[in-house]
């Protein structure tokens, strides 16, 4: 499961082609998808003084739009969550089965809360 810590992380907002080619590429999924995770497997500054680095996020714009309009929700609030959702990723969780998909799930609902943000799957389950 995921682990608490602090640092650096890197968010790049693409568009659907640049989506598409970069799932395709590191997960062979084909077509666009809202957020990829690029954890960094070890951090040049580890064990040092300097921020340690976690990995970068992909976001693509383009579906988080379409998912906040089809899932009846702000688009700040989807903005959150998929950030949320990606740093969870970046840290450790996952949601390849039921138990980590409620552990990751209950603790995106914690931040989301300490942010002002609403239960992200409430609307959608």
């Amino acid at each position: 499961m995921g682990k608490e810590r602090s640092g650096e992380l890197t968010v790049r907002i693409v568009g659907e082609i640049e989506s598409a080619a970069l799932n395709e590429r590191f997960r062979n999924v084909m077509g666009a998808t809202n957020v990829l995770a690029f954890p960094y497997d070890e951090s040049p500054f580890e064990g040092s003084k300097e921020s340690e680095l976690i990995g970068d996020l992909v976001v693509c714009a383009p579906v988080l739009e379409r998912e906040a309009v089809a899932q009846d929700k702000a688009l700040s609030a989807h903005w959150a969550h998929i950030l949320v959702h990606g740093t969870l990723h970046l840290l450790g969780y996952d949601h390849q089965n039921i138990e980590d998909t409620k552990a990751m799930e209950e603790r995106e609902r914690d931040l989301l809360g300490s942010l002002g943000f609403e239960d992200p799957y409430e609307s959608i389950e």
